[in-house]
């Protein structure tokens, strides 16, 4: 009877931590803070789906790369909580590009969980911290091309993917969206073009840093995406077919 009694109070105890991990997720895209204009395009990005598909958890420090204004940093420093840590990391042409909306973001302490880090990709490696996970949405492609009239730098790939296996702690999520180009294609030009890239390149470089590919979400593909026009288009913004890519550090 005793046995019989301990399994089930682990048996309900295993049930109590799913539920109180799905609703952190759901209470994070649902917390008052939220601006309108994240609110607005919730529908389309699916955070619940996605944190939930990465393993971000309460108490993690967590490591959002290119995070532009801070979408996700903002969910996850949620989900995290008071215990966990957000580093929100950009280089310095995207800090550039997104001060505004950062500063905003930020501004006040309002989440005091988080802290910024401006580096190059390819001195990430050296930095203190390591992480219990990390994202990196809708920058993968940046990666493959330069553009030195707009101010976008060439990007040692290798070297940058494998520091983020360097700040990563061992069994560790890296995870990674990006919009699918078609199969093949010319990532430096596409990239530079239109904002894509073939998801069997970024498999293949992330995979040769160390990661293992550990599962493949289906929640954010679009079969009506023919995958040749600009993710900016009005009718593209979120609405690309887009990889969602769990990568695991051995």
């Amino acid at each position: 009877m005793k046995t019989k009694s301990l399994s089930a109070l682990l048996g309900c105890a295993l049930l109590a931590s799913t539920a109180a991990y799905a609703d952190v997720y759901s209470d994070a895209v649902a917390n008052s803070g939220r601006s309108e204009k994240d609110r607005s395009v919730d529908e389309r990005r699916k955070p619940e789906q996605v944190m939930r598909f990465f393993e971000i958890k309460p108490g993690m420090k967590v490591l959002d790369i290119f995070a532009g204004g801070g979408y996700y940093t903002e969910l996850m420093s949620y989900v995290v909580g008071e215990s966990g840590h957000v580093t929100m990391y950009n280089n310095q042409p995207w800090q550039q590009f997104v001060q505004k909306a950062v500063d905003e973001r930020l501004k006040d302490n309002r989440l005091q969980n988080v802290s910024t880090l401006i580096v190059k990709p390819e001195e990430l490696e050296g930095t203190k911290e390591q992480y219990d996970s990390a994202i990196f949405v809708l920058g993968m492609h940046d990666l493959y091309y330069a553009d030195a009239e707009n101010g976008w730098p060439k990007i040692d790939k290798a070297k940058f993917l494998q520091g983020i296996y360097s700040k990563l702690k061992s069994g560790a999520v890296f995870g990674v969206i990006d919009a699918n180009a078609k199969s093949g294609v010319d990532n430096e030009a596409i990239g530079k073009s239109i904002h894509r890239v073939d998801p069997a390149a970024v498999i293949k470089d992330i995979k040769a840093a160390g990661f293992v590919l550990e599962g493949q979400g289906e929640f954010l593909r679009n079969a009506k995406d023919d995958l040749t026009t600009s993710v900016f288009l009005p009718e593209n913004r979120y609405n690309t077919d887009r990889s969602v890519l769990k990568f695991r550090k051995p």
